[in-house]
């Protein structure tokens, strides 16, 4: 077993069927070192066993939990063949892994349009030391957008310092970024060093500025403007070389408009703006994104899920996602658990009453959800060959493509340059 884990580590997108030889028994002892291979998504078990071996109750809940079937000695040759046939086929169907290269997206999974400006933006934001802010809503990854800056950018090897500017007591957020000297107040028996201090020739992230107190914001200003500070308590002006990148679910042109943010801070911050799409805008991706977060937690299940069911998926594509990304993770982490299939529902996700409550309310409306999932479940099917798709969707290329337009789905790259060429 642990030579069979070292090659799918190796080999992440190999996909294959396999014969689970328990002729010799099976200890339930032994299932610990087991389960990391046999639970492994990209594997079609199949357990071959003796007849009198199926009314022991822990082989039966072995080959119930992982296995995709099973047989009995003696068994045809062409009966072994089309089992085994079909476990490699459900294994080629299971959900892939997203193979994001550190060096491409920084680990940001998506390829819709806005994700897809979103990297061309961050790309051209690590080339400069320009402060840059993020805008996007709660749980849509505007932290890792930060850190994608800071890892294509010259201050790469330096630190990178992210403080919450919402989750501190505003008492303290002065002392969390500018640090104090000793004795500064009670409590204080040390010198400390600030956030700001401590991402000294790298970048700082400041998380949602827009709860940003107003005598700090006056701090924070005074700073970039000199490039120097003072410790609370102390008198010592410190200079720091560092690169701002903030960010926050708030309007900030409505907080400035209320009097609660300073308008002349906020052209300091923003002088590169950047847009995090929310999930329920990115199409595909919300699938892509579920089948990743699925690959992640798998091992906290007590069986083998294989992927999501078609009520399951239509459910996450009608779902306004209020919590985003960090939502569907959870969801899918909780679901992972609680699953009895295996294949995830709409139930397990909690997503069975939300999905109701959003049906299509006319007949046209309804039309367009049944043509949208359609052509999405033909172009995973096919793996978006869009000929292959047209003709099992029973339409022409054209007629595939002019309803993928009016649907708003991006074309394969290979596609599009095709077309063009014709």
């Amino acid at each position: 077993m642990p030579a069979v884990l070292k090659i799918l580590r190796g080999h992440p997108g190999l996909r294959f069927a396999a014969l689970l030889d328990l002729r010799g028994g099976f200890d339930a002892r032994d299932l610990a070192a087991m389960a990391p291979v046999l639970s492994a998504s990209n594997a079609g078990w199949v357990a071959c066993v003796q007849p009198d071996q199926l009314t022991q109750e822990p082989i039966r809940q072995l080959i119930r939990d992982y296995c995709y079937d099973y047989v009995t000695l003696p068994c045809p040759e062409l009966v072994l063949s089309t089992v085994i046939g079909h476990a490699y086929g459900m294994a080629s169907l299971s959900p892939r892994a997203l193979d994001v290269a550190p060096d491409s997206n920084d680990g940001m999974i998506g390829e819709c349009p806005p994700m897809r400006a979103l990297y061309r933006a961050l790309r051209k934001s690590a080339l400069t030391q320009a402060p840059v802010f993020i805008a996007g809503e709660t749980g849509t990854g505007k932290e890792l957008a930060a850190q994608a800056i800071h890892r294509h950018s010259s201050r790469h090897d330096q630190p990178f310092a992210a403080i919450n500017c919402g989750a501190i007591a505003q008492n303290l957020v002065q002392s969390e970024l500018f640090g104090y000297e000793r004795g500064a107040f009670t409590g204080a028996q040390q010198r400390k060093i600030g956030r700001i201090e401590h991402a000294h020739r790298g970048t700082l992230f400041l998380d949602e500025i827009g709860d940003l107190p107003l005598d700090c914001q006056a701090s924070l200003l005074r700073f970039l403007q000199e490039g120097y500070f003072e410790r609370v308590g102390g008198h010592e002006p410190i200079r720091v070389d560092v690169r701002i990148i903030s960010a926050t679910h708030q309007d900030l042109r409505a907080l400035i408009a209320e009097g609660r943010f300073r308008a002349d801070l906020y052209h300091r911050l923003c002088v590169l703006r950047l847009e995090q799409p929310p999930l329920r805008e990115r199409g595909d991706d919300i699938l892509r994104l579920a089948e990743n977060a699925l690959q992640r937690y798998a091992s906290e299940g007590r069986r083998v899920i294989r992927g999501f069911s078609p009520c399951a998926i239509h459910a996450m594509h009608t779902y306004e996602w209020p919590g985003n990304v960090r939502e569907l993770i959870n969801r899918v982490r909780q679901a992972v658990v609680m699953a009895d299939g295996r294949l995830i529902t709409a139930s397990d996700m909690h997503l069975a009453d939300e999905h109701t409550s959003m049906l299509p309310q006319t007949l046209e409306e309804a039309r367009n959800v049944a043509e949208c999932a359609a052509i999405q479940q033909a172009l995973r099917r096919n793996r978006h060959r869009l000929i292959d798709a047209a003709r099992d969707l029973g339409v022409s290329r054209v007629t595939l493509y002019r309803l993928m337009e009016r649907h708003n789905m991006r074309r394969p790259e290979s596609e599009t340059s095709d077309a063009g060429a014709a």
